[in-house]
């Protein structure tokens, strides 16, 4: 098996020449970084359509233009979070100064998925940068001609002390476990993310986890039907169904079930055409063996919409499951797929209940024009994160970090919560000389009175 010290011990004493941590050297960074994504910007629309047949709108909007404007907002913003922040200081500490430190850990260690290969390995880079990290790249190795491009980039903006892509296979990313990083940020399953995790306890070493699971989605009866099943099919088939907080499940209302089929099933051919399998602005599976795990679950129930497939292309229509219960094959894991689940209800409680027992989601979306319902099932259920009336867009948002609970993930990225996974909090209380307080002092007369004054 290869090892990577050599690499590691020399970003480690690049790190230790403090240049990272030079405010205009991580925003000129940034700024190569961006320049040299817009000047490959052909090469990397080439690559996902060869390795996943991401037509160039959805490679665009999805990777590329989301990565950029990342870029573009944390630069508007890191001369900002990079300044130490002053907090407020107790009475019992009078005299003194209190601030927070933004500290980069060092040699950030980034293995990204291959479902969004190009966003989900440069997002998290972007965030070790500005946070004056030194990192390494892993890109996946089931989207090779994504990851070259990707090495090409970094090979083309930064010395490998710096920035540094190491392609491969589990061989390689078990071998880069094993060195001593100073930062782990992983993009995966949950089965995977298990063994990253027990990999940086060894070494105690901070991560960051996004992972996924079952994300459900409500349509109550009282939601606008048309436009819920429009932002459903959306969110639900854009990029195949490969998407970590795809709506992975619906639970409908028995009142507006067969309304809201349809309503879905004709958005969904709106977006595809009525034969998806020859549209070439429709996602493919990434490979054989996830295509024939996905194929499995079309027995499962019903099917209402789509459940076509091409095994020479790795193609699976949009399709639309009913008759589903929780005892099926498709609801015992991730579906990961373009295959969408429904479960009928009657009562809200009955949702409340199934969710629970599952565990915690990425993301759970809710559709219903009811405040009340929308806040108690925002404050009833754990969830990484979602939307009210919406699918997936929260993902979008700079302003909104992005991040699992418990089995679908640990911390969070995106805009401000991309500097902050990357640094260290370090806390200084700066004292005066000017005169000191001697209650703190074991020797000072009925000093336990006085402390308890102090501290009640």
């Amino acid at each position: 098996m290869e090892t990577y010290n050599k690499l590691i011990a020399k970003q480690k004493a690049f790190f230790l020449t403090n240049q990272t941590k030079n405010l205009p050297f991580r925003l000129n960074a940034l700024r190569t970084l961006k320049s040299a994504i817009q000047s490959h910007e052909k090469e990397l629309l080439h690559a996902l359509q060869s390795d996943l047949n991401k037509s160039e709108f959805e490679a665009y909007s999805t990777e590329i233009g989301v990565v950029l404007k990342e870029i573009s907002f944390i630069m508007d913003h890191l001369r900002l979070w990079t300044k130490p922040k002053k907090v407020k200081t107790p009475l019992t500490h009078i005299g003194s100064k209190s601030y927070i430190y933004a500290e980069p850990y060092g040699v950030a260690l980034i293995i990204s998925p291959w479902n969004y290969p190009f966003q989900l390995a440069l997002a998290p880079l972007i965030g070790a940068i500005a946070a004056g990290n030194c990192a390494i790249i892993k890109p996946s190795e089931l989207t090779p001609h994504t990851a070259n491009a990707i090495e090409k980039i970094i090979q083309s903006t930064f010395p490998e002390e710096h920035v540094s892509v190491v392609k491969g296979g589990v061989e390689t990313s078990t071998a880069l476990l094993q060195e001593d990083v100073d930062y782990i940020f992983f993009t995966g399953s949950v089965p995977v993310g298990k063994i990253i995790m027990e990999a940086a306890a060894k070494k105690l070493t901070p991560i960051t986890l996004e992972l996924g699971g079952k994300s459900p989605c409500i349509v109550h009866d009282d939601a606008k039907i048309e436009l819920a099943a429009k932002r459903i099919a959306w969110g639900k088939y854009i990029n195949a169904g490969q998407t970590c907080i795809a709506p992975d499940y619906l639970y409908v209302h028995k009142n507006i079930k067969e309304t809201f089929l349809k309503h879905l099933a004709k958005a969904t051919r709106e977006l595809y055409g009525d034969n998806p399998l020859k549209n070439e602005s429709f996602t493919r599976i990434v490979n054989e063996n996830h295509f024939k795990r996905l194929s499995g679950f079309l027995n499962n129930g019903k099917v209402y919409a789509g459940g076509k497939t091409d095994q020479a292309t790795n193609m699976i229509e949009p399709t639309i499951l009913t008759d589903i219960s929780w005892a099926d094959s498709v609801m015992q894991d991730e579906i990961f797929g373009p295959i969408l689940p429904v479960i009928e209800y009657t009562n809200i409680s009955e949702v409340i209940e199934g969710i629970r027992k599952q565990p915690h989601p990425l993301a759970l979306y809710i559709f219903s024009e009811s405040l009340a319902l929308q806040q108690d099932i925002v404050n009833t259920l754990p969830f990484g994160g979602g939307c009210i009336n919406d699918t997936v867009f929260h993902f979008a948002s700079p302003y909104l970090p992005f991040g699992g609970v418990k089995t679908s993930g640990i911390g969070s990225y995106h805009g401000k919560g991309s500097f902050d996974a990357f640094s260290h909090k370090k806390s200084i209380l700066k004292q005066t000389t000017l005169f000191d307080i001697p209650v703190r002092y074991p020797n000072v007369k009925n000093g336990l009175k006085k402390i308890k004054i102090l501290l009640r």
